[in-house]
């Protein structure tokens, strides 16, 4: 369908396209930040980031998984560098993920979280803002997804309706876990963000394979789209991940099972005071001189300015900890 040029990655391999059916003759390429936004204000629909997203990845096996690039459904090997240019920026603020700035405005008044399946309690902070109002223009592609790339989400073969975001609109890990709705020539669907587009500019998503087809016609490789943020329909509380590696002097814990974007995760410190985690690019929030042994307080703020609180929350190295709350979803 189109020719490819091989790379090398650590995570994932697929191939890049170069002048891909519909495209310039570009070449691209698809895979997988510390957000912040203040815990009871209102921020933009979209993710956020920052630019201290870089940062070691501990004393584990913690590197940033990768992977390659946009195709027409054919998989090779490896990642190359992202382009940056024609996306937010931090600092900046877009109609889709922003760069952590924050409004002046309140979240509404409190509610009460959701309390199915968690340890100790939750409390739930905002609601019933509105979503993204703006679209985006971009195109799409497709390749051999699985669930995992550079948000270092698990493999899950099964889940079709997943994708990789462009640089600029990845964010530093910042759109990993969001749901996006897709308006392509002959449908429309909604997907999660697993992964990053490196190479990728602003506006393009890398569809897994089987998703391609329901918005258009796989054999034109690349058509044009318009999409913008949702919340993700699911069930159930936000989920706690640990790393392995992880322990009371080194954590690194990654949100799982949000309905929207994660804007900022912050921890109760010795102190007794809230302490704000750095985010780093492979999609993990991490705290070099550790959290202590636990169990945890967590303050975890989406994009919308929504906050749960969960106490309670015990330590599991490479495994989960679910919380009690989950995010409202936002108003069309």
């Amino acid at each position: 369908m189109s020719d490819g040029c091989a790379g090398d990655g650590s995570r994932r391999r697929r191939s890049l396209c170069t002048a891909c059916p519909g495209d310039s003759g570009e070449t691209e390429a698809s895979t997988g930040g510390a957000a912040s936004t203040a815990s009871s204000e209102a921020s933009s629909a979209g993710p956020t980031g920052s630019p201290d997203s870089e940062g070691s990845a501990g004393p584990s096996s913690g590197d940033a998984p990768t992977s390659a690039g946009p195709t027409s459904g054919e998989t090779s090997s490896g990642p190359t560098s992202g382009e940056t240019s024609g996306g937010p920026t931090s600092g900046e603020t877009s109609s889709g993920p922003t760069s952590g700035e924050t409004s002046s405005a309140t979240t509404g008044n409190e509610t009460s979280g959701e309390t199915s399946g968690g340890p100790g309690t939750s409390e739930t902070t905002g609601g019933g803002q509105a979503c993204e109002g703006a679209d985006h223009e971009g195109k799409a592609t497709y390749y051999a997804a699985d669930g995992s790339g550079n948000c270092s989400f698990d493999a899950n073969p099964g889940d079709d309706m997943v994708a990789a975001m462009n640089t600029p609109d990845y964010m530093a890990s910042a759109a990993c876990g969001a749901c996006v709705q897709i308006d392509g020539p002959d449908g429309q669907i909604v997907v999660r963000i697993v992964d990053r587009c490196p190479e990728c500019q602003s506006g393009h998503i890398d569809l897994d394979e089987d998703a391609f087809p329901m918005i258009a016609d796989k054999d034109l490789g690349v058509v044009p789209i318009t999409w913008r943020y949702v919340s993700c329909d699911l069930e159930g509380p936000v989920v706690y991940h640990f790393k392995e590696g992880s322990n009371q002097w080194w954590t690194a814990v990654q949100i799982r099972n949000h309905r929207n974007p994660i804007a900022k995760l912050e921890f109760k410190n010795e102190d007794d005071a809230w302490q704000e985690v750095a985010r780093l690019e492979y999609n993990y929030f991490v705290a070099e001189a550790g959290m202590g042994p636990g169990p945890y307080a967590f303050r975890v703020t989406d994009v919308h300015g929504n906050v749960i609180e969960d106490a309670g929350i015990p330590f599991v190295e490479a495994g989960d900890s679910p919380g009690a709350g989950q995010f409202p979803a936002c108003a069309p």
